[in-house]
């Protein structure tokens, strides 16, 4: 982590415990559009993703929260939390018992905040910059996802991936908040979490988060 990260996430976030799962304390944004408008100016000189790693979506709260209820889910477990975002749901595993958790993120700023976040939680977790769509991760019991059916077309690689990773013996757990590219195929219910959040992220004051079990889709 360069030491321009860590002072740049010191001086747009705070610490916060999230609404559904304040086991927990994390670094996060508690102004959307300043921070929107800030990073979009590193964007210009850095080609940075926006800053969604400042925010604890309800679909990473909703995962973390399921994995506190039920623990038993990850643990002695070798988890990857996929698009972990502020690694919310990677820190709820790990202090649920997991063995292992790699937390796998597109964006070097979000590595940097994760690393923050687990430092602070006392937990230590793994970080990944890259994925191959193209076959199975291996070595993890477990893969969980929080809110990564926004987009159709990433939604499509996902799901195809994550469908590689079932056919090669690995668990799926998916958490949705009611986004419009979700399969309807292969999911089973597991638990639903209503999840406080705010109007500068969502179009709603909460949201109904669901946590999924993925199969292979039927035939």
């Amino acid at each position: 982590m360069s030491d321009e990260a860590r002072a740049f996430i010191l001086a747009q976030t705070i610490l916060t415990q999230p609404s559904a799962v304040p086991e927990l304390t994390l670094y996060l944004a508690t102004e959307v559009t300043p921070l929107w408008q800030m990073t979009e100016e590193r964007m210009k000189k850095n080609d940075l993703p926006p800053p969604y790693w400042a925010f604890a979506w309800p679909g990473g709260q909703g995962m973390a929260r399921y994995i506190l209820d039920h623990p038993e889910v990850v643990r002695g477990k070798r988890i990857l939390d996929f698009a972990a975002g502020c690694g919310v749901a990677a820190i709820a595993a790990m202090k649920a018992g997991a063995k292992s958790v790699v937390a796998a993120e597109i964006d070097p700023m979000a590595i940097a905040a994760i690393k923050m976040n687990a430092a602070y939680n006392n937990v230590e977790i793994g970080t990944s910059d890259e994925i191959n769509f193209e076959k199975a991760y291996k070595d993890v019991d477990l893969i969980i996802a929080g809110d990564v059916c926004y987009q159709q077309a990433m939604a499509a690689k996902m799901m195809r991936w994550l469908w590689y990773c079932i056919a090669a013996g690995t668990r799926v757990l998916l958490a949705d908040p009611g986004r419009a590219y979700i399969p309807h195929d292969g999911l089973t219910e597991l638990a639903r979490y209503e999840v406080p959040t705010s109007r500068d992220l969502e179009d709603r004051d909460s949201r109904m988060v669901v946590i999924w079990n993925v199969d292979l889709p039927k035939e």
